[in-house]
């Protein structure tokens, strides 16, 4: 028998309709696939973007490279006076610039930021992305630069969605960082995408399966590698303080209360009322980066 007949043997029963439904979930889980795993598609737009500058902050352009060698480019935010870092993580295909706002905030509040670009993304060398596996390398590069420009620092992370939830996963295996923010990260990231085929009026099931064995094929890596709930309680005592907006839709409060009741003491929530995902800063932007900053100052001094 040919190698090709062996190989369709198992679906020699399989009926039209099956075929049909088969085919559609393998195009759903190469959709979704490549909506996880593909880097956004820059234009002229993305060389004229604002930078500390604006902001009236001083701050040096730095680069460093990952254990895999991928070079991270980055913005560096320097308090001399003060021995706080905060290493800031964006959201999945964001920026760094995206994250000017908190980051000259806290800048102000006497700590020192660096800002810098996931692979694949902004100014950083082009390399695959994904939602938050490939990214951990270039976490704890940048927490490896901050360590070496700064000996004596104390440092934190804070992150956004995706960056949340690299921050989360990081921090757990590296002691040396003292706190974590996480806003609007996921407790799963399987529990985000059967969120996204329910909103489409998808069953979750069997297209979540399908999705993630394709992933693992495809990609590298399975769903289960990013599960932020299942390593929180590795940050005690070190403190972690969770924001999310109520009206999240693409990750859902949930998400923020599942990570709360997994993590160990101390511990903080705040939910934001009737803030979408990633926009409990534009709520109230002073109170936000008050808080922000209250917490990196109690956690980073002790």
């Amino acid at each position: 028998m040919s190698q090709t007949r062996k190989l369709l043997r198992p679906f020699r029963y399989v009926t039209p309709f099956g075929v049909a439904a088969l085919t559609g979930a393998l195009g759903i889980a190469a959709y979704t696939g490549r909506s996880l795993n593909t880097p956004r598609r820059q234009t002229w737009l993305d060389s004229y973007t604002f930078s500390p500058f604006e902001m009236q902050v001083p701050y040096e352009p730095v680069s460093f490279v990952t254990e895999d060698g991928v070079t991270i480019r980055g913005w560096w935010l320097p308090r001399a006076e003060s021995r706080r870092v905060v290493v800031a993580c964006t959201g999945h295909r964001g920026a760094k610039h995206e994250l000017l706002g908190i980051a000259s905030g806290l800048w102000r509040a006497g700590d020192n930021v660096l800002l810098f670009d996931f692979r694949g993304c902004g100014e950083s060398d082009p390399a695959p992305p994904s939602v938050g596996h490939n990214e951990l390398p270039d976490a704890r590069a940048a927490v490896r630069f901050a360590q070496e420009r700064l000996p004596a620092g104390q440092i934190g992370l804070l992150g956004y969605s995706m960056g949340g939830a690299v921050a989360i996963l990081a921090a757990a295996a590296d002691p040396s960082v003292r706190a974590v923010v996480a806003d609007s990260s996921y407790a799963a990231i399987s529990d985000v995408i059967a969120n996204a085929y329910r909103r489409r009026r998808l069953p979750a099931q069997p297209f979540l399966a399908v999705s993630d064995r394709y992933n693992g094929w495809r990609y590298g890596y399975r769903y289960a590698a990013l599960r932020p709930v299942d390593a929180i309680g590795r940050l005690a005592p070190r403190p972690v303080l969770l924001i999310h907006g109520a009206a999240d839709e693409l990750t859902p409060v949930a998400h923020a209360e599942e990570l709360y009741a997994a993590a160990g003491e101390p511990k903080d929530l705040w939910i934001v009322p009737g803030a979408p995902h990633c926009c409990a800063y534009f709520a109230d932007r002073e109170a936000y980066v008050a808080r922000v900053a209250a917490f990196f100052a109690g956690a980073l001094e002790t």
